[in-house]
Order: structure tokens, then C-alpha cells, then sequence
């Protein structure tokens, strides 16, 4: 399903996963589009919808134009949909419609999270986070509809968010010893709130804290002025006071025990102390515009990845906007080190975020072609490994990525860099897949990487090197050794506090579980193994994961496979779906659908994927297909079908080929 993302933080706007602007037509159809978003995923019936468009004064054809205007907006939104299929994201639901958008997508909803989150974290990171909600504002909320009247409390509720969370940076500024920026910002803020009482006190404490006295005390005076003369009301008692505690120079108003700035962060934990005061050093020292920042920021980003959920898919999106600036700046070596700089291991061979890869991949690689000759061979071959771990799930026989792996992995070598040569192995781990039986390859590479990590104390890819193994060695049915590298992989993850390893060994255990046991007590694994992934951050791991393992496991057992049209089959529905379908009667159904199914990605499922189309193509005698899975399959002959993922398996690729075998026997001549 196509993302698109819808901006109301300024002129209301929409744009696709490769965030070019969707063109939303005239300006009715972005009013539906607007008071749709305002609901918030609710349904607004059809004759709200008229009174609000027209105001009370409608056109006899109304209710038909409401319609003709969203049948306008569902074509630019879900321009792939196919005719007479349901929306999934402008719904239409009882008496009207709603939209669907999830909160992630509408940059208020983000600004509104973004802003609640900060309520109780350290000033560095409430200032960073407030930060970026701010600048995620275009305008005036719903710009284009300021006049409107069902647009006014929407406006006006994000607008006072708006201005509480300028103060609130402010606030934080403040605690971290940045008077003189708390300063900058609350003057350009007060002279355009005036009204704002906590605002004039923030910049008088700030003027205050930078030495400048009088300058605080004519703050305050000012403020006094105007609200008495253009709100007509006395200053509340806080600004009062204020003013009172900077002529006798009151203790309170410097930062001390209870305002947890530099000179004392507060917490009694050494390592939040550290933190606290090196972030406000760099907050403070570095400027806002510094191209370093970038590169600080990528740098950042590699080890809140490995944190967990919910640093993954921040570090994600934080490091996208980072290589993003840096192109804007036309520096390539500034691009060069933004991009290779996030060397995060990557274990598992489908994108959680495709769109987002390829866009990586083209920053990469048109960083190499603005290189000057020369320049450092390190950076270039950062950039091929780049290219490499994130072109993958592509069958990269004779491809750019295949080629970049095997070049960064050279200039590893010849530079004698630990570092690099562990990922640009990463990078060669994610092109092995060129077909089926490469276990034994992969094995290698992870017993390298693992080897080259130990030696050099890199523990991140240190599990990685094991989580390979393991996996190469479930390929292969060997369970004792898959155990030891699962147990390596959870002692390091312990010791380091990384906690995503758990959803791998979980798995993995699963994995085994409903290999050597009857098949309800592997379901039950399999449904238990599920839950890690909640919250895992991991969308391209996850969906579809646990209705694909369950039909492995019937197919390795033997049992019927069982049908629900409503399952969500994720990424693998192609090669799910026949199957499902021919268990529901559906034959003809099943057989329009093989004759359009394209090959399995290049990926740790490429086995069990054919080994599903293999048994559809059983069963309706398509004997193309059936050769094609029996040239697919073949080289894996002597390992367990989609085991080699460490996740699931069909069974004995054997036992899929010796099947083919005996459906194409009577044919051959």
C-alpha cells in the first residue's frame, strides 16, 4: 500500500513515499481533504460535509459534488488502487466518509507526540525533540483555510501548542546554560505573542543569566506596558516576582541543584551526568548551522538503532533527513561521511523501509560520481558497502550491489580497516543470494566477520557474525551448532544492552521447536515467538512473518493448509496467496494468479517461497512453474526449505523436489 504523508502545518499538502508533492486539484477538494484530516480518522457524514464546504448555502447537487470531490482525492492519493476496489485510506463508512491516515503520516499528530514526549525527558533531548517539532511547521496551520469556520478551534488548539512549545525549548535552553539562544528565540517570540506572561519571564531570566540586568528589568517594564495598554490587565503575579528576585539577585534565578544545567546535571547516575553535560557543551560550543552537526547527528544515529524499537525507526528517519541535508549542502565529502558513518549491522534481507533504501542508495551513489579523484579510498568503499546492505532482497547476479560488496570488501582489505571490512562483509552477506543452497557461503562469511569483530572489540558486529551463523547452520538442520551461536549472540546483547538480538534467538528457538516437536506445540512457539516483534521496529521482519510460518509449518508436517481471506499475508502474499486459495475452492482463481506470480526475492526466504509455489503448482499441474521451482530449488537440495532464515521452515527441500519429481514424471519424455 502506497504511504503517503499529509502536511497541515502551513498550506495543507500531501506527498508520496519519495516525498514528491501529490497534486490534490482545486480548492474544494482540499477542503474535503482538510476537514477529513481535522476529524482525525473519524467519519464526517456527507451532510456536515456540505454544510461546511458551503456554509450554509449548498448547491442542489451537493451531496453528488461531496462525492465527485473524493472520488477526485482517492485518485491522487491511491492512484495504483484498482477500479471498483475499496479505498483503504479516504474510507467511505456509514453515512459519510473518513480518512485513514495513520498518525505518524500527518505532521501535526507527529508534532503533537513529539511535544507530549518531551514532558519528561533530560533538557538536552526535550531540546533536540522540541527542535524537530518545530521545524516541522510550514505556516500557519491550515493556511489556506484560515477564514473558515470549522477550521478556526483546530487552528487555534495547534497554534497555542505551537507557542507552548517554543517556550518550553526555551525552558530547556535555560537548563542547559544556552541563555544567550533561550535569549535569540524568546525575543523574536514576544514581539509577535505579546501576550505571552511565561514568555517575558523566560527572556528576562535568560537576559538575566547572560549578565544583562538592566536589559531584563526593561523586559519586564515593556511587558507591563502592553499588557496594560492592550489587554487592559495588571502583570500576573509571576512576572511580578520576577522582577523583584533580579533586583535583590536572588539565588534561585542561577542555575543550581534543582535546575539540573551544566553545572550540576542532576541525576545521581555518573553516566546521565556525563551525558547531560557534554550534550549541553555541544548545544552550547557548536553552532546551529555547523556542518558538523550532520555528521554528529549520523553518528548518533548508529547507536540509538541498536537500542531498540523505537530508536531503530527514529534513527531511520533521523538519518535519511541527515543524508538528505548534507546532499543540500553540495559537499560530497560531507555526504560521503553522513552516509558512511551509520554502519549498523543489518541481519535480515528484506528493507523495512524500501522507499526509503533506494533513496539511500541514490544519494550513494551519486556521492561517488561528485568524488574527487584521490580521495579517500576508505570513504568511497563505505559508500559501495552502503550500496550493498541497502540494495537488498535483489536477486544481484551481475548487478551494480553485488559488484559495489566485492569492492568495498577489496579496499577493506588492502586498507587493513577492521571496521570497514566488517561492514563491507555485511554488505557481501546481503548480496548472497544470487540462488538457492548458499548457507555454506554465508556461513563464511559470518565466521569472518565474527573472527575479524572479537579481535577488534566490535561487539555490534560480533552478534551479527553469530546471528549469520546461526542461521546458516539452521539451513542445514544443524540445531546443536545454531544454539551455540544463539547463545553467543543473547550473552553479548546482555552485556552491550542490545535488545533486538532477542527477536532473532527467539525465533530461531521457535524455529527449532517446530522442527523436532509435533506441530501444535511448534504453533504455539511460533504465536509465543510473535509477540517479540511487537514494538521491534523491524516492518519489514514483521508483517506477514507469523501467518507464513504457520503455513510452512502444515506444509513440513503435512497437514491441509487452512484458509482465511482476511489474513494478512504482508510482503508474501504473491507466493502465499495460491495456496490459500486453492484451499478455499478457488481453483481458477489460484491458477490466473501463477501465471502472473513473479520469482521470490533474492532473500532469506527464497527457498521457502518456491517451495509454496512448488506445491500450487502441484496441484494444478502448471508443469512451467513446476520445472521453474524444480531449476530454483535444486542447488538446496540437502537443507530444511526457508530455514536458512533462522526463523521458519517447509520442510526438506528434497521432500518439495521429490514431489516435483513425481508430478512431472508422467510428462516427460
Amino acid at each position: 500500500m502506497r504511504v503517503v504523508e499529509f502536511g497541515v502545518l502551513g498550506s495543507v499538502a500531501a506527498w508520496d513515499e519519495t516525498g514528491e508533492p501529490i497534486a490534490l486539484k482545486g480548492p474544494r477538494h482540499r477542503a474535503v481533504l482538510a476537514r477529513l484530516l481535522i476529524a482525525r480518522r473519524r467519519v464526517v457524514p456527507v451532510p456536515r460535509l456540505v454544510e461546511d464546504l458551503w456554509e450554509g448555502d449548498p448547491p442542489a447537487d451537493a451531496v453528488g459534488t461531496v462525492r465527485t470531490f473524493v472520488a477526485g482525492l482517492r485518485r491522487a492519493l491511491e492512484p495504483e488502487r484498482p477500479r471498483r476496489t475499496p479505498s483503504r485510506l479516504l474510507v467511505t463508512e456509514g453515512p459519510g466518509y473518513a480518512l485513514r491516515a495513520e498518525p505518524a503520516h500527518v505532521d501535526a499528530r507527529r508534532f503533537e507526540h513529539t511535544v507530549a514526549a518531551t514532558a519528561d525527558l533530560p533538557p538536552a533531548q526535550a531540546v533536540s525533540r522540541l527542535t524537530e517539532a518545530l521545524e516541522l511547521w510550514r505556516g500557519p496551520a491550515y493556511a489556506d483555510f484560515a477564514e473558515e469556520r470549522w477550521a478556526r478551534a483546530e487552528r487555534s488548539r495547534l497554534a497555542e501548542l505551537r507557542l507552548t512549545a517554543v517556550e518550553r525549548r526555551a525552558e530547556s535552553l535555560l537548563a542547559l546554560g544556552a541563555a544567550a539562544d533561550a535569549a535569540a528565540d524568546l525575543d523574536a517570540h514576544v514581539a509577535e505573542h505579546p501576550w505571552r506572561e511565561d514568555a517575558w519571564q523566560l527572556l528576562a531570566l535568560a537576559l538575566y543569566r547572560c549578565g544583562r540586568q538592566a536589559d531584563a528589568l526593561s523586559v519586564l517594564r515593556r511587558a507591563r506596558q502592553l499588557l496594560r495598554e492592550h489587554l487592559g490587565v495588571e502583570p500576573g503575579p509571576r512576572l511580578s516576582r520576577t522582577e523583584q528576585d533580579i533586583l535583590r539577585h536572588a539565588d534561585h534565578l542561577d542555575p543550581g541543584p534543582s535546575d539540573p544545567g551544566p553545572s550540576d546535571p542532576g541525576p545521581s547516575d555518573p553516566a546521565a551526568q556525563v551525558w547531560e553535560q557534554a550534550s549541553a557543551s555541544y548545544a552550547s560550543m557548536v553552532p546551529q548551522r555547523a556542518r558538523t552537526r550532520l555528521e554528529s547527528t549520523a553518528g548518533l544515529m548508529r547507536h540509538l538503532a541498536v537500542t531498540g524499537g523505537g530508536g531503530l525507526e527514529a534513527a531511520r528517519r533521523h538519518r535519511a533527513a541527515a543524508v538528505a541535508a548534507a546532499e543540500q549542502l553540495g559537499d560530497p565529502e560531507l555526504t560521503a561521511r553522513v552516509i558512511g558513518v551509520y554502519d549498523v549491522p543489518a541481519v535480515w534481507t528484506r528493507s523495512d523501509d524500501p522507499a526509503q533504501a533506494d533513496r539511500l542508495v541514490g544519494a550513494a551513489e551519486r556521492t561517488l560520481l561528485l568524488l574527487q579523484p584521490g580521495s579517500s579510498e576508505a570513504a568511497r568503499a563505505r559508500l559501495l558497502a552502503t550500496v550493498a546492505v541497502e540494495s537488498r532482497g535483489t536477486l544481484p547476479e551481475g548487478t551494480r550491489a553485488l559488484q559495489a560488496a566485492h569492492q568495498a570488501v577489496e579496499s577493506a582489505r588492502r586498507l587493513k580497516d577492521a571496521n570497514l571490512l566488517v561492514f563491507a562483509l555485511n554488505g557481501l552477506f546481503m548480496q548472497t543470494f544470487e540462488r538457492a543452497g548458499l548457507a555454506a557461503r554465508r556461513d563464511e562469511i559470518g565466521a569472518e566477520i565474527t573472527e575479524v569483530a572479537a579481535r577488534h572489540g566490535l561487539f555490534t558486529y560480533e552478534v551479527l557474525g553469530h546471528l549469520i551463523r546461526l542461521q546458516a547452520h539452521c539451513a542445514t538442520a544443524d540445531f546443536t551448532a545454531a544454539d551455540r551461536h544463539a547463545d553467543a549472540a543473547d550473552a553479548l546483547a546482555e552485556r552491550h544492552e542490545l535488545p533486538l538480538v532477542a527477536v532473532f534467538t527467539t525465533w530461531h528457538r521457535a524455529l527449532r521447536t517446530a522442527t523436532t516437536e509435533p506441530p501444535q506445540v511448534g504453533e504455539s512457539a511460533y504465536r509465543a515467538a510473535a509477540t517479540s516483534l511487537e514494538g521491534a521496529g523491524m516492518p519489514g521482519l514483521e508483517r506477514g512473518l507469523l501467518p507464513l510460518a504457520l503455513l510452512c509449518l502444515r506444509l513440513h508436517h503435512g497437514l491441509p493448509v487452512t484458509a482465511d481471506p482476511h489474513t494478512d499475508w504482508g510482503p508474501y502474499e504473491p507466493w502465499a496467496r495460491p495456496l490459500t486459495l486453492l484451499a478455499e475452492g478457488r481453483d481458477q482463481d489460484a491458477v490466473r494468479l501463477l501465471a502472473s506470480v513473479p520469482s521470490p526475492p533474492g532473500d532469506l526466504l527464497y527457498e521457502a517461497l518456491w517451495s509454496l509455489l512448488a506445491r500450487a503448482a502441484i496441484q494444478v499441474d502448471d508443469r512451467p512453474l513446476m520445472r521453474r521451482a524444480q531449476r530454483a530449488l535444486e542447488p538446496a537440495r540437502g537443507e530444511l526449505a526457508g530455514a536458512a532464515s533462522g526463523l521458519l521452515t517447509a520442510g526438506p527441500v528434497a521432500a518439495h523436489l521429490d514431489a516435483l519429481a513425481a508430478a512431472l514424471a508422467p510428462h516427460a519424455s
